[in-house]
C-alpha cells in the first residue's frame, strides 16, 4: 500500500484526472447556488422593431485567480464563455464572469440541467422565473409590448428585486393620439 498523498486539486477534495468526474452535477448546483445568478436584463435597442432586447443570463462570477474553475463550467456545460466582467469596485483582482445568453444553450442545456438538478437556496426561485420567461421568449412573447412588460414585472422579482427601467420608462410615457 503506498503511503503517497492523493492529488488535491483547486476545490481543497481529491481529484480524479477526469474534469467531468471532477465537477458533479451536485457540485456544480451548490456552487451555482452561492455564486451563480440567472437574470434577464432588459435593454433599450433601436435595432430592435419595439426599440427593446430581453437578453437572459446565466452568469457565474469570479475573481481571475479562480479562473480554472469557469473554464470547468464551459467544459462540464458545453457551452457559454468565460469574459472579464468590466465592473470596477474594490476587488484587488479582476472578475471574470462564465455567461451563457444563447437562448439555444438556455433551452436545451442550462434549463434542462437545473430542471433535473434542482438548486437547494431561494435562487431556485429566481430559476424557476427566469425558465418561465425563456418558455415565454420560445413562445415569441417578447415580441409584443404587453408581452415585455409581463416579462419586466417577472424580472422584478427576481433576485435583488431592481426595479425596471422599462416599466418606469412605459409608466412615465404618456403616448399621443394622432386624430
Amino acid at each position: 500500500m503506498s503511503s503517497e498523498n492523493p492529488p488535491v486539486g483547486d476545490y481543497g477534495m481529491v481529484t480524479p484526472d477526469n474534469q467531468q468526474e471532477r465537477l458533479s452535477g451536485e457540485w456544480v448546483v451548490g456552487f451555482v447556488d452561492g455564486e451563480g445568478c440567472f437574470s434577464v436584463p432588459i435593454y433599450r435597442n433601436r435595432t430592435m422593431t419595439l426599440g427593446w432586447q430581453v437578453r437572459p443570463e446565466f452568469a457565474v462570477a469570479q475573481s481571475a485567480s479562480s479562473r480554472d474553475v469557469l473554464d470547468d463550467l464551459v467544459t462540464f456545460f458545453g457551452c457559454g464563455k468565460v469574459f472579464l466582467n468590466r465592473r470596477h469596485d474594490n476587488h484587488r483582482e479582476d472578475l471574470l464572469r462564465y455567461c451563457v445568453q444563447r437562448r439555444s444553450d438556455l433551452t436545451q442545456t442550462i434549463i434542462p440541467f437545473f430542471r433535473e438538478n434542482r438548486l437547494k437556496t431561494t435562487k431556485r426561485h429566481s430559476f424557476d422565473k427566469f425558465a418561465h420567461i425563456v418558455d415565454m421568449m420560445a413562445e415569441n412573447r417578447h415580441l409584443t409590448m404587453s408581452g415585455i412588460a409581463e416579462i419586466a414585472v417577472i424580472d422584478e422579482t427576481m433576485n435583488h428585486r431592481k426595479p425596471s427601467e422599462f416599466l418606469r420608462i412605459l409608466r412615465d410615457h404618456t403616448p399621443t393620439i394622432s386624430g
